[in-house]
């Protein structure tokens, strides 16, 4: 990036918090946390990795949910350049990974417009976080060598092009797909995915409340439904999906049936 101003004594720090368990925030992104004076973080970011946070440092939370945003995404931009230039060191804390649909990228582009340096701290994202607790790997030497990540939001979802992302030897990892689950499976099994393609729906990834939820690909919206999945949650779909479980989500899902 080729700034169009003067480096700004304040910086601006991109931040991954990873999935939800503070215990998979790396050494950085922890230190740079209790360290900070401000922190501009997400919802989602877990209240024990809120917690981590110095006693006097500002919190501002710039929360998005389906339909409601608290701040739009201009306005966040600018909140970070403002304080950045005012000579505040500013940690942008978000859940997963910054630049994995969490809008990093477009952050990282205002602030260096505006002549802020900025440096990115990966976090482990949504979807290695669900693969690895939910003991579910999303390659696999016999059934997938290909992995895409898509987001499923209704906006712009029917202009999207999926042919080939889903099918033998694929996974396909769908972000923010809960309220568009119905709409997903159809998209997919008219492109030709077999109605039989096994799904993984996994709640609350790396939480004490995770759930993991299987399912054929023609039933994922009624297993959303049934089950009342709700954000955050990653839908897994391809031939790992049907990998068997451990003795640990064998139990986990017992007790999701009950």
């Amino acid at each position: 990036m080729s700034n169009s101003a003067p480096i700004a004594a304040g910086k601006v720090w991109l931040v991954g918090a990873g999935p939800g368990d503070p215990d998979l925030l790396t050494l950085r992104a922890a230190r740079l946390i209790m360290q900070a004076r401000l922190i501009v973080h997400d919802g989602l970011v877990d209240p024990a990795i809120m917690a981590l946070a110095r006693p006097a440092a500002r919190l501002i939370s710039v929360a998005k949910r389906r339909s409601r945003h608290t701040m739009p995404q201009e306005d966040i931009n600018a909140l970070l350049v403002r304080e950045a230039l005012a000579g505040t060191d500013v940690v942008r804390l978000k859940g997963g990974d910054p630049f994995i649909f969490a809008r990093g990228g477009e952050e990282a582009e205002a602030c260096d417009a505006a002549g802020v340096a900025v440096e990115v701290v990966p976090g482990i994202s949504a979807a290695m976080g669900a693969a690895a607790s939910a003991c579910l790997p999303l390659t696999h030497r016999d059934s997938a060598s290909v992995v895409s990540f898509v987001a499923g939001q209704c906006k712009g979802l029917s202009d999207q092009n999926w042919v080939g992302l889903a099918g033998q030897g694929r996974t396909l990892v769908i972000y923010m797909g809960v309220a568009t689950a119905e709409a997903i499976a159809e998209k997919l099994m008219a492109d030709g995915l077999s109605p039989a393609m096994p799904v993984a729906v996994i709640e609350n990834a790396t939480r004490p409340t995770m759930r993991v939820l299987r399912a054929p690909i023609a039933g994922l919206p009624d297993l959303v439904a049934a089950n009342k999945v709700k954000s955050p949650a990653v839908i897994v779909i391809g031939e790992v999906a049907a990998l068997p479980q451990t003795d640990q989500l064998r139990a986990l899902a017992l007790e999701v049936m009950q």
